[in-house]
């Protein structure tokens, strides 16, 4: 499925009815391949939307220059253009970015939040020298041909035990991966959003693995203190993309999240 958002033509999956559930993936690979087991297991109590981010799968390109202020206002538009007014947004990675970022310039869209892994921002979790770091690393990345691109991403995407079997189809889509569209979002991922943390506002869950060395548990901690009405919960066994690796732990957790906040009245937000 697609739709038409600020002139880009946006990909979506979506599965399922009742409470709306958003799913935003990492900047390698794409809604099916990130999200593919969530939103089947999940589609039969929530109405579950993961899009292509600009620049990956079958959505459009950004125009240059796009950052994480345009990825925000693009996912909100994307979200009212389904006539969404009220969503869980869960992000993985640089979808948690975008997801804590939505909290802060589009407030009233959201009733709760899942990071999976996910920063503040590589220099709001990680410091400016291993931000830019990370910046130089995925900018020469871009260069290579995708086979290289894979050998280079993938080994630090998943824990060392994690089966081929399982991660094929993620892999297969890295392989794909749009230079342009990867260097907007990696640029995107730099910037800080550690300004947001203390005024989230809405009942979230902070999903981590103890094998991820791109978002180590850390990185959690240092959010879970950050963040009010936050539960920090740590995944035993996989790396850094745990949708895909530990699928059902994660549909789990998610399920388990999901219905308690359904549960709980929400104060009414801040208008956007």
């Amino acid at each position: 499925m697609h739709v038409e958002v600020g002139g880009l033509s946006i990909a979506y999956e979506r599965a399922g009815t009742g409470p709306p559930v958003a799913l935003a993936h990492g900047f390698v690979g794409d809604a099916r391949s990130t999200w593919g087991s969530q939103i089947e297991a999940l589609a039969d109590e929530f109405t579950v939307i993961a899009w292509d981010a600009p620049g990956a799968g079958e959505s459009s390109d950004p125009p240059e220059g796009f950052g994480m202020g345009d990825y925000v206002d693009c996912f909100a538009a994307f979200l009212r253009a389904l006539r969404i007014e009220r969503t869980s947004l869960v992000g993985l990675s640089f979808g948690g970015a975008l997801v804590l970022a939505t909290c802060h310039r589009h407030r009233g869209l959201v009733s709760s939040v899942v990071l999976v892994s996910g920063y503040a921002g590589w220099l709001g979790s990680l410091g400016a020298e291993e931000a830019h770091r990370r910046l130089a690393r995925s900018l020469q990345a871009s260069r290579l041909q995708p086979d290289q691109f894979v050998a280079a991403m993938v080994p630090s995407m998943f824990s060392p035990s994690a089966k081929g079997e399982i991660v094929a189809k993620f892999v297969d889509s890295v392989r794909t991966f749009r230079p342009g569209g990867f260097r907007a979002m990696a640029r995107a991922s730099v910037e800080d959003q550690s300004h947001v943390l203390a005024d989230v506002g809405v009942p979230t869950l902070l999903l981590y693995a103890d094998h991820d060395v791109r978002a180590p548990i850390a990185v959690g901690e240092a959010m879970h203190a950050a963040v009010r009405e936050s539960e920090l919960v740590v995944l035993t066994g996989p790396g850094h993309v745990s949708p895909v690796e530990a699928p059902d732990d994660v549909t789990r957790e998610l399920r388990r999240f999901l219905r308690s906040v359904q549960r709980t009245p929400l104060a009414q937000p801040d208008p956007a």
